[in-house]
């Protein structure tokens, strides 16, 4: 069973590439794809414990690059989301989004919700850098709290031993 995990751990770090492709999967999981990039990060530091700060740095510029691209494909899809614009439900969540502005990118780490959260934010045209900006602290933040959730949790390879 432990080869198995082993095994699982060296498939998800993907050692031959390392950051670049942490990089590429963080950037494609931040996209409307269901892909998520917390196993590639924790099976990279898995088998590099001494990589941590700069693994979260290149998957937390990774996801809010990918984040800034949901932000441009909302900014351009203005016209064709103006068909739901009629909704209680809709009016309501604009309403929220346009009091707190760009500030409501801080929510964009949230699963499901938080990369459309970026491309509604392009939507509104929401300034472009203050979103850039929170989306970087609320991913960076993520990163972390679930890298180091994931290292409490399963103290192997370097971490806690």
């Amino acid at each position: 069973m432990e080869h198995w995990y082993d095994s699982l751990l060296a498939l998800l770090a993907l050692p031959e590439y390392g950051l670049t492709s942490l990089f590429i999967v963080s950037f494609i999981s931040a996209t409307l794809l269901p892909l998520g990039s917390e196993p590639a990060l924790f099976g990279l530091l898995q088998l590099n414990a001494d990589m941590f700060w700069p693994a979260i740095f290149v998957a937390t510029a990774g996801n809010t690059l990918g984040g800034a691209v949901d932000w441009w494909m909302g900014f351009a899809a203005h016209q064709v989301a103006d068909k739901y614009s009629h909704s209680k439900h809709h009016v309501r969540v604009l309403g929220w989004l346009e009091r707190l502005g760009p500030k409501a990118c801080l929510l964009a780490w949230l699963p499901l919700f938080g990369d459309p959260l970026c491309a509604v934010a392009g939507w509104l045209r929401m300034p472009f850098w203050p979103c850039v900006f929170y989306m970087a602290i609320g991913k960076f933040a993520r990163y972390v709290t679930m890298t180091m959730g994931l290292i409490y949790m399963w103290p192997r390879l370097g971490f806690g031993s």
